[in-house]
């Protein structure tokens, strides 16, 4: 089995890729890894994602990175799966507030790969698999950084964490139907801009430890 690991930045999965290189266990299990670094955001990731597909086809994609949590039920530091994922800033802002593209009516809320809005995973048996908190995340393209904007996005989407990625993983592999699982750790609360509260490299840390205990059991 192929499984293809994916992260917007080395430095996410770093560790992981360290133990890969020293551990006999992968020697015991039939599963080759690939590894991909897609830079930062939606536009950078589908695109490496799609070229290395016109290349290879793994058997499962997992998509590993940190985020910011709208909740204090998942702290900095806490690791969780996503199930649903949604784009939170594709839209326009009016003088009644924010429209996303299916407000608009620009795209029908539930045009596949989309349901109800969202990108949600079907692969039950993975997120099962991870023994992670379950959540819905939103995807942007702009940190969110004012209390306005998070409300927004938790209210509207019930998001639990945001990040940059992950809709574009979620969007590229039901397309190409690929099974998938995308795994986030949490280095800040989303609209904290203090770094001194931020957590970077414990969610890094519990990332990899998590992201190791996953690909063990596949």
């Amino acid at each position: 089995m192929n499984c293809l690991i994916v992260a917007a930045t080395s430095l996410e999965i770093k560790s992981f890729i360290a133990h890969c290189r020293t551990t006999d266990k992968l020697n015991h299990i039939d599963l080759q890894l690939d590894f991909l670094i897609t830079g930062v955001g939606m536009v950078h990731t589908t695109y490496a994602l799609l070229k290395h597909l016109q290349v290879k086809q793994p058997h499962i994609v997992v998509n590993a990175g940190i985020a910011g949590s709208f909740s204090e039920k998942y702290p900095p530091g806490s690791v969780v799966v996503v199930k649903d994922e949604l784009i939170a800033d594709l839209g326009v802002t009016e003088k009644d507030g924010y429209k996303d593209v299916f407000d608009l009516k620009l795209q029908p809320a539930s045009q596949f790969p989309f349901t109800k809005k969202k990108l949600s995973n079907p692969h039950k048996v993975l997120l099962q698999r991870t023994k992670l908190p379950v959540v819905t995340s939103v995807s942007v393209n702009q940190i969110t950084t004012s209390k306005k904007t998070a409300t927004l996005y938790s209210d509207k989407y019930k998001a639990a964490i945001e990040n940059m990625e992950g809709a574009a993983v979620h969007y590229t592999c039901l397309r190409e139907n690929i099974p998938f699982v995308q795994i986030r750790s949490i280095s800040n609360y989303v609209g904290d801009r203090n770094k001194k509260n931020w957590k970077i490299n414990d969610a890094v840390k519990n990332l990899n430890t998590e992201l190791i205990r996953l690909v063990e059991s596949l």
